[in-house]
């Protein structure tokens, strides 16, 4: 499994916004340079973001994008599946018994477990590590 391109430039702008004081706003073209994300690129994830109740945004002279959240309060999972959806490792995780194999297949529970560490993962990190003030938890 590999997060899409949309996903990870996603993280990267808010590690970038985590990392300003609180109430501080960037502009996208300062975003976009200082973490190598096409402008186009990030202003669809900046909506999408903005959408989901992660970032704030704000046009005029003293305008530009903030966090909605404290770091604390905003996951990895948070801005993931913000972009890119559910998290699924493989269709017969979904619950939907999309698999003809259905509880008898050997990797089910493999790949269901998987998934769920997976996912406390990046639930259980915060951007507040990212700015220094927090160890990454441990699972």
């Amino acid at each position: 499994m590999q997060i899409t391109r949309q996903a990870d430039y996603a993280v990267r702008a808010m590690v970038y916004l985590a990392k300003l004081g609180p109430e501080q706003r960037a502009a996208t073209s300062q975003i976009a340079q200082d973490k190598k994300i096409p402008p186009s690129f990030l202003a669809k994830i900046v909506s999408q973001l903005s959408v989901a109740g992660l970032l704030q945004t704000s046009r005029g002279a003293h305008g530009g994008v903030s966090l909605a959240k404290s770091p604390a309060a905003i996951t990895l999972l948070d801005v993931v599946e913000a972009i890119d959806g559910p998290i699924l490792l493989n269709d017969c995780v979904d619950g939907t018994n999309s698999c003809s194999f259905g509880d008898a297949c050997p990797m089910r529970p493999v790949w269901c477990e998987a998934q769920e560490q997976l996912i406390a993962k990046l639930k259980s990190t915060t951007f507040d590590y990212f700015t220094g003030s927090l160890p990454i938890s441990s699972m």
